[in-house]
């Protein structure tokens, strides 16, 4: 088994894209991650949904859990509402989420390596030709368990 058989299809975003587009497709389809294109279509980050939160909630109440409780719900339509009018390269930090990548050969336990060094729930895998990047899908921690769980030993 190798990196393009566990490769799925994964929904993403572009760096161009709305913000409020992105953490609605991260919402209802319940992803675990964003994954950021740019507008070349190559990877450009993988930002897991907890940071993508922490991007939305100001320092100091993040920091003070006294404050975030007091702050209660009165603040959680201007969350949605600052989203409206950002785009996906103003909201997320690709800077700080770079891409795991590993090429269409890679054997799980590279994956399963990956995954855990980049703190990733997921991990792209791409195919190079030359300058040309092309994404062939992801591969999410859920499948990668699932190819450990039923795999039988050898």
């Amino acid at each position: 088994m190798r990196a393009r058989d566990l490769a799925e299809p994964h929904p993403f975003a572009t760096t161009d894209d709305n913000a409020a587009d992105a953490a609605r497709m991260l919402a209802e389809q319940s992803l675990p991650a964003v994954l950021v294109l740019d507008s070349d279509g190559r990877p450009n980050a993988i930002v897991p949904g907890y940071q993508l939160i922490r991007q939305l909630v100001p320092d100091y109440i993040a920091e003070d859990r006294l404050l975030a409780g007091v702050a209660g719900e009165r603040h959680d339509g201007e969350l949605a509402e600052r989203l409206v009018a950002l785009s996906v390269a103003e909201w997320v930090p690709c800077h700080l989420h770079p891409v795991p990548v590993l090429g269409p050969d890679a054997h799980p336990m590279e994956i399963a390596a990956l995954m855990a060094r980049a703190r990733s729930p997921l991990v792209a895998v791409i195919e190079r030709d030359g300058t040309r990047v092309t994404l062939l899908g992801t591969v999410t921690s859920a499948r990668l368990m699932q190819h450990f769980l039923t795999s039988s030993p050898s």
